[in-house]
């Protein structure tokens, strides 16, 4: 299965604890999973190293699965995607646009 949605999508949580709007951050497609900005924080322990001399606990995000998340459509609304072919006209080639199914507009 192809996933829709792309790195730097604005995306809504539509189920679990963090409901919430963000970017995507980074896409995993053979593991079907996004990370969002700011949704599933968890707590990491890291011992000390030249990057961190610290150490100590860092709250970064973790990855959730993309069926818990929806595209946010021009108008501000979570929608479906859908795709659609069409024609480049400068080289005559057949693309597929991800188009939204809410208002039919190409994201």
């Amino acid at each position: 299965m192809k996933m829709k949605i792309k790195k730097d999508d604005k995306v809504v949580v539509i189920s679990g604890n963090d409901k919430k709007e963000g970017k995507v951050l980074k896409v995993f497609p053979k593991k079907m999973r996004v990370i969002v900005e700011g949704v599933n924080i968890r707590k990491r322990h890291t011992k000390r190293s030249q990057a961190n001399p610290q150490g100590g606990i860092i709250e970064r995000e973790m990855p959730i699965h993309v069926s818990n998340v929806m595209i946010i459509d021009k108008d501000g609304k979570a929608t479906r995607i859908g795709s659609k072919i069409i024609m480049d006209e400068k080289t005559g080639k057949k693309k597929i646009a991800r188009v939204s199914k809410k208002t039919g507009e190409m994201l």
